[in-house]
């Protein structure tokens, strides 16, 4: 897999019936190891480690309507009372990431709202903040610890 630009990481993996898997803690489950699976199990770690996020809070592959169709953000974060507060999309390391990508997340959003914006291809991470009262975003230097938010 690609090296990525976020801290290293220890992961299990395992070969089954001619596939790589990578275990991932939060689902507590051997997942089929892709570009973006390898992006999405590093940044997962790097919120954990790194900016505080407590796993209990962070949910995988969350399942959400837009335009009635069926979709699921990468990464969703939740505040200790259940609200969503950070949205993440991640991309395999090859693919640039684009105003298209943010468009993506942004549709996610629609029903959430949340506070945080991040789109990762483990390469390159953008992170905004959203205002809903003017109905604009800022972009950050850095991504916030789960403290922060």
């Amino acid at each position: 897999m690609d090296k990525l630009n976020l801290p290293p990481c220890t992961f299990r993996f395992q070969n089954r019936e001619g596939r790589v898997e990578i275990f991932d803690v939060l689902r507590k489950k051997f997942v089929v190891l892709s570009p973006e699976e390898w992006v999405r199990q590093h940044f997962v770690q790097y919120l954990i480690v790194q900016k505080g996020f407590p796993p209990s809070l962070i949910q995988l592959e969350k399942p959400m309507r837009y335009n009635q169709l069926s979709k699921r953000s990468d990464i969703a974060v939740y505040d200790k009372n259940g609200k969503a507060q950070v949205l993440v999309e991640c991309k395999a390391p090859h693919v640039p990431i684009t105003q298209d990508t943010f468009d993506q997340l942004a549709r996610y959003n629609f029903s959430l709202k949340v506070n945080y914006l991040i789109v990762s291809n483990g390469i390159s991470h953008f992170c905004c903040k959203m205002d809903y009262t003017t109905s604009s975003y800022a972009y950050l230097e850095q991504i916030p610890l789960f403290k922060d938010l």
